[in-house]
């Protein structure tokens, strides 16, 4: 423990950031197919509509719940950060611990949906095999 100092929790802050840039962009592009699949179902109502609607939905929870853990751990690392400023190091490695378990937590998360995305352009796959109109 001799080696945890106020530097050691800033090495958390750019792998959480680019980590938290990847969720936005992930966050945006759902967005923008939320409102592309709204106007695919209100014109033409489908089945492989409906089953993607569903697993977005899943996939934007999970990515809402990926952010909450991903700013956690950042706010985690600046409180370990405060801790230590102020003399309080024992403090500080429990929450500096704390922070990297919610960013393993949002990364575990991460991988779960993944999985699920992947489910997701299996239903595009499995439409066209079976001939089906995916519009």
């Amino acid at each position: 423990m001799e080696e945890f100092n106020l530097i050691t929790p800033t090495f958390l802050f750019s792998a959480v950031s680019l980590i938290l840039l990847a969720y936005t962009n992930r966050f945006l592009s759902y967005a923008q197919l939320v409102r592309t699949l709204r106007d695919r179902y209100m014109e033409k109502p489908s089945d492989v509509t409906v089953a993607q609607i569903e697993n977005l939905r899943k996939r934007l929870s999970l990515t809402r719940t990926m952010q909450v853990l991903g700013i956690s751990s950042l706010f985690f690392c600046v409180i370990s950060m405060f801790l230590i400023y102020i003399g309080l190091k024992m403090a500080s490695v429990i929450v500096f611990g704390l922070a990297l378990l919610l960013l393993i937590s949002s990364l575990g998360v991460s991988i779960h949906e993944i999985l699920i995305s992947t489910r997701s352009l299996d239903i595009y796959l499995s439409a066209m095999e079976k001939g089906k109109d995916i519009q």
